[in-house]
């Protein structure tokens, strides 16, 4: 079954952001990092998310790493700009922020540690997507934040013109595709392990924190369902478990361990802002093993 809705492509990276040996934003690493990740096939790149250390980035990094990703990219890929935050209003000058520096689409997660109820939490993406004129995407991680966004909440938001699609990270396959079968929202698979579980149930593709090391690999997993190749694509989804496991069920948040792995690569990373700390040798080292192991289809 192929989505009928990808409104900012199929194969979409959660880019970490790079920063300098002392902390700083690197624009031009995050502009070579952007560059790459297109030239190696994703379509789609959600900047400011967690794996892209938003809870460490003032507004104004925020803002400009949109505007030079946007510059980088152009026209090939589109550029979706996390804005969420435990306070509606706050989110809402992101939002105008992200959209003023070029962005395409929002990632609005759902808020965290203040656990609203179901109606304040529908009204909060009200806010939002009622604050600008790009497409909202809604993100669903309760493991992160405390608080569900409930099929049917999703049911109701799914008529607001602007709010267009979900990452999903909620582990909840069921629910996943009730909303699916009713409604036109793009889901994305926010869980590396569902990209292909999900993309099979008319899914629009992922977000992925993985594909900063492997984007050829996991777009090749759609490409291969979308022509046909089913068991093809289960053979690649399989062969992507172990680095999967590696670099996000390992103990360690997902952006310390793409960062170990893109600056052993020698792509734009950098250091991780406290209060994160880098991976330790073994561990980089480990998830270069499984990386290499991967890639040369050991």
């Amino acid at each position: 079954m192929t989505p009928t809705t990808t409104p900012f492509g199929r194969a979409l990276c959660a880019m970490i952001t790079p920063f300098t040996t002392d902390g700083a934003l690197d624009l031009p690493g995050a502009q070579r990092l952007a560059e790459h990740l297109v030239s190696k096939g994703c379509d789609g790149l959600v900047l400011s998310g967690t794996t892209g250390e938003s809870p460490t980035t003032t507004d104004e990094e925020k803002s400009t790493l949109v505007h030079a990703v946007r510059e980088a990219v152009g026209s090939r890929a589109s550029v979706v700009a996390g804005v969420g935050t435990s306070d509606t209003h706050h989110t809402v000058e992101l939002a105008r922020a992200a959209e003023k520096a070029g962005a395409d689409g929002l990632l609005v997660v759902a808020p965290y540690y203040s656990r609203p109820p179901q109606d304040a939490l529908e009204a909060h993406f009200r806010d939002i997507a009622d604050a600008s004129g790009l497409p909202l995407t809604l993100y669903d991680i309760p493991g992160r934040t405390g608080v569900r966004i409930e099929p049917d909440t999703m049911l109701r938001l799914a008529e607001h013109p602007r709010i267009v699609a979900v990452k999903d990270c909620s582990y909840d396959f069921l629910a996943a595709q009730k909303v699916i079968s009713r409604t036109d929202l793009a889901y994305y698979a926010g869980c590396d392990e569902h990209i292909l579980a999900l993309y099979a149930v008319g899914g629009a593709g992922y977000i992925s924190t993985v594909a900063n090391a492997a984007p050829a690999h996991l777009r090749a997993v759609l490409d291969a369902f979308d022509a046909g190749r089913t068991a093809e694509a289960a053979a690649l989804q399989h062969r992507a478990t172990p680095l999967i496991e590696s670099m996000m069920s390992a103990g360690l948040p997902g952006t310390v361990t793409a960062k170990a792995l893109l600056n052993g690569l020698g792509l734009p990373a950098g250091p991780v802002r406290p209060p994160l700390r880098p991976a330790d040798r073994e561990t980089a080292d480990g998830l270069r093993g499984t990386y290499e192991e991967l890639i040369t289809g050991a």
